[in-house]
């Protein structure tokens, strides 16, 4: 593909940022190998110098790169995206951190990210269902009206165990949420939990919260009081 003067210099400077030590830990993580290995905060340093630039963003999105595309999501308006274009977006990545930054920053202040919410909660494809569960997550603690919090319980105790690892993560968030903001529902939550297991030696490290749900949502309640 031909790219303009800007995206070449923005890719430079993506490129003499990189690192050997960051392209193995993205790696670990499930990063393929089109990438620089560019920490977040660089990424975030040279954003701050282009500042908001649409059709750049554009452009580095298209390039497949990983580091071009956190870089992208800094640069997008997410109002000028056509939720078509939201869609094969989402569909694009699969790398678990990069469809997260896309997912905070973009996906969830677009206008049409509740129609893409239900769309992609029906959904097979592993990186849709993981952005419409983010998306139920974040209702599920600043916009809880009109859900049905029992249906939804419901169903993450019957597929929440099998689901792919991509929906899985978001999944447990929003059991998580449930738990830790609805006290009615705290014990069902709490149960589910404890019955799938899920997380249950994750590996953190000292000082954070393990993503068990059953310890998350006791800290974040003890927290509370």
């Amino acid at each position: 593909m031909s790219l303009s003067a800007k995206a070449k210099d923005a890719l430079s400077q993506l490129e003499a940022l990189g690192s050997e030590r960051m392209r193995e830990q993205n790696a670990k993580r499930g990063a393929g190998p089109n990438q620089f290995g560019v920490k977040r905060g660089d990424v975030r340093n040279i954003a701050k110098k282009l500042k908001v630039d649409h059709p750049l963003a554009l452009e580095l999105w298209e390039t497949g790169n990983i580091d071009a595309r956190f870089l992208a999501v800094l640069l997008m308006k997410p109002k000028e995206i056509s939720a078509d274009q939201l869609d094969q977006m989402v569909r694009d990545v699969d790398f678990q951190d990069l469809a997260d930054w896309h997912n905070n920053y973009i996906v969830k202040n677009h206008p049409d990210k509740e129609t893409l919410r239900l769309k992609w909660l029906k959904e097979d494809h592993p990186m849709a269902q993981r952005a419409g569960w983010s998306l139920t997550s974040r209702r599920i603690s600043h916009e809880p009206e009109g859900l049905d919090l029992k249906a939804i319980l419901d169903r993450l105790e019957k597929e929440m165990a099998d689901a792919d690892p991509n929906p899985q993560w978001t999944m447990n968030n929003c059991l998580a949420e449930i738990g830790i903001n609805f006290p009615e529902h705290r014990k069902r939550a709490l149960a589910i939990g404890e019955k799938l297991g899920i997380y249950r030696d994750y590996p953190v490290s000292k000082g954070c919260t393990s993503p068990f749900a059953p310890i998350w949502i006791n800290e974040m309640v003890s927290r509370q009081a």
